[in-house]
């Protein structure tokens, strides 16, 4: 059973993405929680543990881009991972208007 949290940066700006709303859900589209990145890029989503299996993160980078008049190619970007036994599991995203990358974060 896992905690989820991430933390989202802007590369091109180079401050924390604040405001980019973010979805957790089952691998089949079953929604879970749904909340905004604070001040800092980050956030904690679901409840205190989920259990081991498939989930999704979506970020809502198009709209992020958006309300700051940046025109962007991902309207979302949705990253896939395993929960398998971990007692915490951190998932940043790195962004800017083209692209995107993440990594299993600690």
């Amino acid at each position: 059973m896992t905690h989820v949290t991430t933390h989202v940066l802007d590369s091109t700006a180079g401050t924390p993405a604040v405001g980019v709303t973010v979805t957790l859900a089952h691998l089949d589209g079953a929604a879970i929680d749904s909340a905004t990145t604070d001040v800092d890029g980050r956030l904690s989503l679901g409840p205190d543990l989920l259990d081991d299996g498939d989930y999704a993160l979506t970020f809502g980078t198009g709209a992020y881009f958006r309300e700051r008049g940046v025109s962007s190619f991902h309207p979302v970007a949705t990253i896939a991972f395993t929960v398998s036994g971990e007692a915490h599991l951190h998932v940043p995203l790195l962004l800017s208007p083209f692209a995107y990358s993440t990594y299993r974060g600690s």
